[in-house]
């Protein structure tokens, strides 16, 4: 059933139109994720489906009676208000009823009125209670509340900062259940244990249709049934979350620049057609003429044009950077107590953890803007450091895009060439128009590039970058993902984005505070700060594998099992070595696992060839069946090696 429709949104900005004819329809239950660059008109379109803004014209239609709840990126509350009571606010049916319970037993206890019909409206408002989610409604905000990341349930909203604030509004439409969740950028300043709880949450509990505007692609993979696409102020519907999304993109990219070649070949034969014979125009040949005329005006579909984000690198010195037993304290509170870290050239450490551990003052100790309360930090002579803060610390609001990043000067050496400032912006999509404007005036994803393109204007070999992604849209994000790949010096990121991780860490620094419940706990002192291996999917495997092995009942993070003693030891069963013919096995594995990850890596270079979406569908489902095929079996040849091995190491 259709609970929503929008049919032709038109929105214009000064000079500019926003939305240009955008219609879609919403199903019941159904999960949208709406994507599309910044400034594309995402907040637009889903301000005007909340009913916050009307468009210029066109119309939304809605199913009467329709209860739609909305998180925008700025939430307003009532003043006065406690976190706790800010949720139950966006409860206006239940709070109606329980009020009306209430009233009801008042007037019962005084006696003053006939005993039938009040009970009868007693009962019918207790119902409804029932019937809106029962009597405890308090501690299911207070619950949703913690595991987003609001500890302090009775703390009062006004004085919040806004990622604080964006948490309460999120527990707000969470909590309210409405029949239409739309949701804008719900992950920011949430930390990816919250995020996960959130994910979980969206799939398994909540049962109303959803609109989910964010940057984050495992979400939008793993919740989504169908994704919007906003460009050129339209809108464009695919089946499917991000994966299936940017097959599906790709292949409507080709088919236009199929249509876009075809008609500039109708365009060439026609216009020497018309030199060649002026002799022949005559009426027989009008339409003729008319045709090529109305090729001409034809609208061409213009070609998105990507951030160019290129990092500098200066070459390093045998030692980059040493942290020796390194403890972080903010006002009294030991967040890191003796780490040790030496970060080598090429080396990408993602840092994740609850909000408030100490991610980022350890990043001020890590590059020298604060000291350790103990151990030493040792910078390489030739060390030299790029430093994006979380909160674009170094940007002048009152100042242009120009002269934030220009300060002063015409040009920036780049990669050993000379720019222009206004060319080296350009690179970060912002036009000589957009480079006049005020900082001030941007929204939050123009920000992030002012201030990437500030921070990284200058050569050095220790790129560090906190909450890089916040506000960036997808496309932005890959560009800045493979630039960093791309990058030979050293990395440290604190990020949330999960996918982000995956794709450029070697290893990840983890913050774990002990709570058990994915970072949404306490985040108390004692954080145990641990190097992992690989990417977040990479230890998050390992973490599960481990509470696999920990037996019921005992406590989160406790040893897999408890330590034995000689006698223990002894009764123990020997670790089973290998035999013969598994010897002989893991011997011709390794070569295995080689040959595998090279077919799979061959059917991914046939997939990123133009030509490949030119196939026809029988041909491009039997493909991704192959290469799902290859995937398969690289995997299971690399988990056999794995246990082989650590059985031969046992």
């Amino acid at each position: 059933m259709t609970i929503l429709t929008a049919n032709d949104l038109r929105v214009r900005y000064g000079i500019r139109e926003i939305l240009q004819g955008a219609s879609l329809a919403i199903e019941t239950r159904e999960r949208l994720g709406l994507v599309g660059r910044n400034g594309s008109g995402k907040t637009t379109l889903v301000r005007i489906l909340a009913d916050e803004l009307s468009p210029d014209a066109g119309e939304v239609v809605t199913r009467a009676g329709l209860a739609v709840g909305y998180l925008a990126q700025e939430p307003r509350f009532p003043p006065g208000l406690t976190a706790v009571q800010a949720v139950l606010a966006g409860l206006t049916q239940w709070q109606a009823a329980l009020d009306r319970h209430a009233d009801l037993t008042a007037r019962l206890e005084r006696g003053q009125e006939p005993l039938p019909p009040l009970l009868q409206w007693q009962a019918e408002a207790a119902a409804e209670v029932e019937r809106l989610g029962g009597w405890d409604k308090r501690h299911e905000a207070a619950t949703v509340l913690g595991h987003v990341g609001v500890s302090r349930i009775d703390a009062p909203v006004d004085p919040m900062s806004g990622g604080e604030r964006r948490r309460v509004a999120l527990a707000r439409v969470l909590v309210a259940a409405p029949d239409l969740a739309i949701l804008d950028e719900p992950t920011n300043h949430l930390d990816i244990g919250a995020i996960e709880w959130l994910e979980r949450w969206l799939v398994e509990r909540f049962e109303g249709a959803l609109v989910l505007v964010t940057h984050d692609r495992y979400l939008l993979d793993r919740v989504v049934t169908r994704t919007l696409e906003v460009e050129d102020g339209r809108v464009y519907s695919y089946d499917g979350g991000w994966g299936m999304y940017l097959e599906a993109k790709a292949e409507r990219d080709a088919h236009a620049e199929r249509v876009e070649s075809n008609r500039r070949n109708f365009l060439r034969r026609e216009l020497e057609w018309l030199r060649r014979t002026p002799q022949a125009r005559t009426t027989k040949q009008k339409a003729r003429i008319q045709r090529a005329e109305a090729a001409i005006t034809t609208p061409t579909r213009t070609a998105d044009k990507d951030a160019r984000i290129e990092l500098q690198h200066v070459r390093s010195g045998s030692t980059i950077l040493e942290a020796e037993g390194i403890t972080v304290e903010i006002a009294g509170r030991t967040l890191v107590d003796g780490l040790t870290l030496r970060l080598s050239k090429g080396e990408r450490i993602g840092i994740v953890g609850p909000n408030g551990c100490g991610k980022t003052s350890l990043l001020r100790v890590l590059t020298g803007q604060a000291e350790p309360a103990a151990g030493t930090v040792t910078h390489g002579k030739n060390t030299r450091i790029a430093y994006l803060d979380q909160q674009r610390g170094g940007l002048r609001d009152e100042a242009t895009v120009f002269d934030n990043v220009a300060e002063g000067h015409g040009h920036i050496e780049l990669a050993g060439q000379t720019l222009e400032v206004r060319a080296y912006l350009e690179r970060f999509l912002f036009s000589s128009h957009e480079q006049r404007k005020r900082v001030g005036e941007l929204s939050g994803g123009e920000r992030a590039r002012v201030a990437l393109a500030r921070t990284l204007r200058e050569g050095a070999n220790v790129v560090v970058l906190d909450e890089p992604t916040n506000d960036l849209d997808v496309t932005t994000l890959a560009v800045l993902e493979q630039s960093l790949l791309d990058y030979p010096g050293t990395l440290l990121v604190v990020t949330h984005d999960r996918w982000f991780l995956d794709r450029i860490a070697t290893s990840v620094l983890v913050f774990d505070d002990g709570s058990g419940d994915d970072g949404s706990g306490d985040d108390g002192p004692g954080c145990r700060v641990e190097l992992h291996a690989g990417g977040y999917s990479d230890y998050v495997e390992r973490r599960r594998s481990k509470a696999d092995h920990t037996p019921a009942g005992a406590p989160a993070g406790a040893p897999a099992t408890k330590p034995r003693s000689e006698s223990d030891a002894a009764r123990a069963p020997a670790k089973r070595g290998l035999t013969w013919a598994e010897q002989r096995e893991l011997e011709g594995l390794l070569d295995r696992v080689d040959d595998a990850e090279r077919a799979v890596a061959a059917l991914e270079a046939e997939l990123s060839e133009p030509a490949f979406y030119e196939r026809s569908d029988a041909e491009r489902r039997a493909f991704f069946e192959r290469l799902q095929a290859a995937k398969t079996e690289a995997e299971a040849v690399t988990e056999r090696w794995a246990e082989l091995e650590d059985r031969r190491e046992g």
